[in-house]
């Protein structure tokens, strides 16, 4: 997973600072599963009053509900918490380009991006099988790297499946 949610300039620690700033802790609660709400409204709480205490405390404060929101996100996705990332971090051209979608009135851009580089990566993949399937008789070597590259290309598009399938966070789709 790149860096995004646990990052400084993620949507989780934006959300948390639009919160405080506003005093309002609703406006972070969407960011983490409702059974973790009820540490986040107790962080929040505790944070408030420090806050009004000079920069640094201020600073103290916000970096500790910024790892606690970030922690009890991470924790609704099934994920570990391994700490706040720095802001600027690259997330590569796929997370922008979703976060995009919104101000959109289509996917088609993000549609566009996934679906080249799966064509391109599946073809390259199948290109390789190719070659090495017309050479696999020459000697075992020849053939083991033939099945591997076969067998491969099957995970690849079986991981790349399930992954089309999952919902959000990896959880699987109901299928009948």
């Amino acid at each position: 997973m790149p860096p995004h949610c646990d990052s400084m300039d993620g949507p989780v620690v934006k959300a948390a600072i639009r919160a405080l700033d506003a005093g309002d802790v609703t406006l972070v609660l969407p960011y983490v599963h409702k059974n973790g709400e009820a540490e986040v409204m107790a962080a929040f709480e505790k944070v408030l009053p420090l806050r009004k205490q000079g920069a640094g405390a201020r600073e103290v404060a916000d970096l500790y509900f910024f790892e606690t929101v970030v922690r009890v996100h991470r924790a609704g996705e099934g994920a570990p918490y391994t700490g706040l990332k720095p802001a600027g971090l690259d997330v590569g051209p796929v997370i922008p380009t979703a976060t995009a979608c919104e101000l959109r009135p289509s996917p088609d851009e993000l549609l566009s991006m996934l679906t080249d580089t799966l064509r391109a990566e599946v073809h390259k993949r199948f290109d390789r099988v190719m070659r090495l399937k017309k050479r696999a008789g020459q000697s075992v070597d020849a053939a083991r790297e033939y099945v591997e590259a076969m067998l491969g290309l099957e995970v690849y598009s079986h991981t790349l499946y399930q992954c089309a399938r999952a919902e959000p966070h990896g959880e699987a789709h109901e299928h009948h």
